[in-house]
Formats: structure tokens, sequence, C-alpha cells
């Protein structure tokens, strides 16, 4: 149960002194602050759920998986087979087909957290979450939208917001004075407004080829930018699931084997694609997701649409002028839109202050988590200074889910551990103090009055 407290109770005012007095709400959370109501902070709220463990979810967005509702293109479906994607607990609906659209997604997270009853806290943005050693506890501090400002005091704090709260916008020369339609790939939804227009779409990743092909579809003519090497894959080989294949095979052999097999099925079921301008990468596809997180394309259709030469592939810009792009080869192309088809990064550095005493011990980077001063373990960039055990339990009660660069299902097996250890620990101490209250009641039960 949630105590609410406004102003603090005598109890916490030690643990408030080290900053200005605090005069907003302050909630005591009998559990674990979640901050991220995506795929990830709702698979740690249905393993809490199992464990009876109480819990308070916040999220700056107005909706569960923000990203997901207002961040993502129309005809997105799930990259992997919808086993693959699937949440803890709770199967995807047996007539969903085996690549999920989006909107059949969204509309599983939904029935899964009515399912759990699990009621985020939406339109609360966290400004600071810092972990106070005099008190033990974790202070995260939030700010409404009309600019109430809100700090929950808990013991656990549960980092779920993920790899892509950000969307990264790259700078370019002249971009500026372009004087066209610029936008994030999180701001597409469809094509049908770029008929018959050229449009430069910057990035080759999966957004990259899927909006490209998606301008196709839509009489757009689009132009992609490869800077630099990327992995194209077939979705499916033999009928089967790239990945699936892929999974199955590392039970059995090494991931070096694995990345030749899929390099050479991927060059009988797609021929050559260096042709075309895309340079495969010289780690193996697997591999090089594990090392640096670089997801590699599962075709769907574009790479068809850049041989027939529907979708011209270009290389890096060099600048932008009124209307035009120039390229490191010196080419200049005419264009009417750019569409930036560059990423995401996490956004946890802005708010989670970690103190030399408490740095967390992630085993993957975790782009967001830094400190005020210099980390023991990891870089002002986030990369770990040196390899540790796992990938989402850090000290003094931290903990992170969805940061293993494993998607959904990297997620999901993050979100069970947590909620299991935070559930152990809970339990532990309930029954520790069950025992001292019974030991109590004995002891006043044999009092001569």
């Amino acid at each position: 149960m949630n105590q609410y407290c406004n102003p603090c109770s005598p109890l916490m005012v030690h643990a408030l002194e080290q900053e200005d007095f605090f005069t907003g709400r302050c909630i005591l959370v009998n559990g674990p602050v979640i901050i991220g109501a995506g795929p990830s902070g709702l698979a740690v709220g249905a393993g809490l759920k199992q464990q009876g463990v109480p819990f308070v979810i916040l999220d700056r967005a107005n909706c569960i998986a923000s990203l997901w509702q207002n961040k993502t293109y129309d005809r997105l479906k799930l990259h992997l087979p919808r086993q693959f994607c699937e949440l803890p607990y709770f199967p995807f609906p047996e007539n969903f087909p085996e690549y999920p659209t989006k909107y059949q997604f969204i509309s599983y997270l939904e029935s899964y957290a009515k399912k759990f009853e699990i009621n985020p806290r939406f339109n609360e943005s966290v400004h600071t979450a810092k972990y106070d050693e005099t008190c033990g506890l974790w202070r995260v501090k939030t700010v409404s939208k009309n600019g109430s400002i809100t700090e929950y005091i808990c013991r656990w704090l549960v980092v779920a917001t993920g790899e892509n709260a950000e969307k990264v916008v790259p700078e370019f020369e002249g971009l500026q004075d372009f004087g066209e339609h610029v936008m994030h790939a999180c701001d597409y939804k469809t094509g049908e407004t770029y008929e018959g227009k050229n449009v430069l779409v910057v990035g080759c990743g999966n957004s990259g080829m899927e909006v490209s092909l998606d301008l196709c579809h839509h009489n757009a003519s689009p132009s992609m930018v490869v800077r630099s090497s990327v992995h194209v894959l077939p979705r499916e080989i033999l009928e089967k699931s790239t990945f699936e294949l892929g999974v199955s095979m590392m039970k059995w052999l090494p991931i070096e084997m694995v990345d030749k097999i899929l390099l050479v099925a991927a060059r009988l079921l797609l021929g050559n694609i260096e042709k075309y301008g895309l340079k495969r990468p010289c780690i193996g596809p697997l591999q090089l997701k594990n090392t640096e997180g670089k997801t590699p394309v599962l075709d769907i259709g574009a790479l068809q649409k850049i041989r027939s030469g529907d979708i011209k592939i270009v290389p890096g810009i060099k600048k932008f002028s009124q209307g035009k792009v120039e390229f490191v080869n010196g080419e200049i192309l005419e264009i009417d839109s750019v569409i930036l088809a560059t990423g995401y990064c996490s956004n946890v550095p802005s708010w989670l202050k970690v103190w030399k005493l408490v740095s967390c011990r992630f085993s993957v980077p975790i782009s967001c988590i830094v400190s005020d001063q210099e980390n023991e373990f990891f870089s002002r960039e986030g990369f770990p200074k040196s390899p540790f055990p796992n990938g989402w339990k850090g000290k003094a009660g931290l903990y992170a889910v969805g940061f293993t660069r494993k998607g959904l299902s990297g997620a999901s097996l993050d979100a069970i551990k947590v909620s299991q250890d935070i559930g152990k620990i809970w339990k532990e101490e309930i029954k520790q103090k069950n025992q001292s209250v019974a030991v109590a009641s004995h002891r006043r039960s044999k009092l001569p009055f």
C-alpha cells in the first residue's frame, strides 16, 4: 500500500535534508518504483503481481507503450515471430498472424495491462532519481504536465525506459537552410503525402529500409543514405524464421559458425548485395548484435526495390543547401523532403544519478547510466569498464530491464529475473517481520499484568 504524506513525515526529513526541503507531494512506495510503461515495465509489473509485491509504474506519456502508439509508422509489423515477442505469463491470441501488426501488438499490451491490473501513473516525467545513502532509499522526483512536483521514496528502482526513449537527430551542414520538409522516422506514419516526391531517407537499418519501401508503395522516389556497412538477411529461410533458426543453431554450434551459415543462406537467397551499394560488415550479424547492438536488417521487400532502382542507394552526406543535398562523392541531388531514420537512444543519463558507491553492474553497455562523479564501473558514455555477471541487477536496489540488446524476448527474461529477485527479498523481509511480531506478542502475553 502506498503512503501519502504532504509535507514529508518527520522520519524522512533527515533523508531529504541534503537538498532544499521538498515542498511538493511526497509518496512512500511500499515496493519498487518502475520507470517506463512500455513492454519492459509492464512485464516487470506482471511479475511483481505474481509475487504479491506492490509497485508503482511511472511514465511521462499519456498511455502505455507510447513509442509503439505514437512513434511508429502505420505499416510496421513485428520483425520476429510472435512467440519471441510475447511478454511473460500471457501468450498472444491464437488468431494473431505470425508477425503481428503494430496495432495488434498495442491491443495485446493493453489486454496485458488489464489482465494483471497494471495501472501506470501517466503524464509524470522523471526529473531526477537519486539514491539516498543516509536512509538507504531511492528518491524519484517527477514533474507532471500541469507543473506539479511529486517525490516518490522507495526501496527498489527499476529502470524500464529502454534503449529507444529519445530520437537521435544528427547535425548536418546546411540542413537549416534546406528549406523543405524534414522529419525523424518516429514522426513518419505513411507515404501518402509523398506521392511524386523525391525523398531522402537517412539511415539503412530496419526503419530506413521499411520507410523507403513504404514510400515506393505510395509512388514516391526514395534515395537511401548508406554511410556504413549493414547486414541484410532474409526474414525467413526455408519458410522458417531466420531468427528462430539462428537461436536453434546456437544451442549446438558456436556463434561464429551460425553466422557463417546465415551469411551463406543470405547469399543464396538474396544474391550479392554489395553490388547494389550495401557492404556487409566484417563481423557476422549475430556477433555484431551481441557486441555493438546493431540489429541486422530482415528484408521484407526493400531489397527487390533496390535491385529495380525504385530505391536508390546514395553515399554519406556532405552538406545540404536550398532544396538540394550534396554527397561525399560530389554528387548533388534535388530532393523535396528528408526523413531521418537515424535511430534512438536512452534518455536515462538526463535523470538517473548514480553515485560512485552505488554504481550499477550491468554486463552490457547501457547508454544511460552515469553519475555526478566519475562512475566506478561505467564510462561517461555508458559503456562498462569491465565485464560483470549479468545485465539486469545493480547495487542498492537498482535494476534495469530492456537494455541487454536482445529485443522483447530479452526484456521478458530480464523482467522475470527482476521480479523474482525483488519478490524473494520482499517475502524474506515479510517473514522476518511476522516472526518479530509473533515473538513480541508471545513476550507480552507472559507479562504479569
